[in-house]
């Protein structure tokens, strides 16, 4: 268990059904401290873009539904609450694959996020945005969609931060970036957590790069939770650094799971 702390996300015991037929995840819970990164961490398939949709109300657009347990933002029980009214909450939930508006500017882009904002357009915002990522201000008249992947990824969570958010859900932002890119979106993700106290929730398959900007870390396995603990610790146990960081006994052989016989599953959805 993590040390007493104010926590900003509190899920608990949630089950996640698609189709009224298809459970995706089965009793989870989990939780992001306020201005601390916690990293979602798994295979393909193992639902951590699911528990992302829960939080930010998104599982009805795919047929998808929370079918038990609760989700608290910030205090508040989310259940009755709508996307948008989550946003303007503090969530701003930076989707895999970007979802920014291709035909649109750069300015455009950020504009559009400001509906969230209690005091509308600030260039105080903007300028924030461009501090954190001087190739978007560049860019700012070009259009979005002419925009590289790092680029674009780029303006994605600016977007986020536009709307002032308490709380970023980030979903697979290392995903088809070289490792250059990836390196310096990251660095810029820790300064935004250092700097501005936001609080993250990262879903990532590059558990290196996770851990390295993250406080906490949860292992999912087929829709439960399977170990968690500080990034520290994860980092020192074999059987993660085996599957999760591709690290044999020597530090060098890669191993795939099927080898890993004693995996700690520790079932935190029966406790």
């Amino acid at each position: 268990m993590q040390p007493a702390q104010e926590i900003i996300l509190d899920v608990s015991n949630i089950e996640v059904i698609y189709n009224k037929t298809v459970q995706v995840l089965r009793g989870l819970s989990l939780e992001v401290p306020r201005g601390q990164i916690v990293a979602l961490l798994g295979s393909n398939g193992a639902g951590k873009s699911t528990v992302l949709k829960a939080v930010s109300r998104l599982l009805e657009i795919e047929d998808g539904a929370v079918t038990s347990g609760k989700i608290r933002f910030d205090g508040t029980d989310i259940a009755t609450l709508q996307p948008h009214s989550l946003v303007r909450h503090g969530l701003f939930h930076v989707m895999e694959g970007r979802r920014i508006f291709e035909d649109l500017t750069v300015d455009e882009n950020l504009t559009a996020a400001t509906f969230a904002r209690k005091g509308g357009k600030s260039a105080d915002a903007f300028d924030l945005v461009y501090e954190y990522f001087p190739r978007l201000r560049e860019r700012r008249a070009g259009r979005a969609g002419y925009l590289s992947g790092g680029e674009q990824q780029m303006l994605a969570i600016g977007r986020a931060l536009i709307a002032e958010p308490k709380l970023i859900l980030l979903d697979e932002p290392s995903l088809g970036l070289s490792p250059m890119l990836v390196e310096e979106i990251f660095t810029i993700i820790a300064r935004i957590n250092r700097e501005q106290g936001t609080s993250m929730l990262l879903v990532e398959q590059n558990a290196a790069i996770a851990f390295a900007v993250s406080h906490y870390a949860y292992i999912m396995e087929t829709g439960k939770i399977v170990t968690d603990g500080p990034v520290e610790r994860l980092m020192r146990d074999q059987d993660v650094r085996e599957f999760y960081l591709g690290l044999g006994a020597g530090g060098a052989e890669h191993k795939s799971f099927r080898d890993v016989k004693h995996y700690k599953r520790r079932k935190r959805w029966l406790s």
